[in-house]
């Protein structure tokens, strides 16, 4: 199984952290159904701007934490590498 790590910009331009095994299923849930996270049900709608892709649930879970310990700054500089490691 894969597990994910992503980060949401949501509609006021905080940006939230999670993981999951379904990127479709959760991002819906996100954004359209009473499963997603609290914080996003009034931050709508929001779409992924960084994912991380892991083998092993405990991996994922251990970056999800690390991720939500970064200042806002050290986050878009992760979303900014990832997306010029693009090119």
């Amino acid at each position: 199984m894969k597990y994910y790590v992503y980060i949401l910009l949501c509609s006021d331009k905080t940006l939230y952290t999670g993981w999951t095994n379904n990127l479709d299923k959760r991002l819906k849930a996100h954004n359209f159904s009473k499963t997603g996270a609290k914080y996003t049900k009034a931050r709508r709608p929001v779409k992924f701007v960084y994912i991380e892709k892991f083998k092993i649930k405990s991996d994922a879970m251990k970056r999800e934490w690390e991720i939500k310990q970064m200042d806002r700054r050290e986050k878009q500089l992760t979303i900014k590498s990832a997306i010029l490691s693009l090119y």
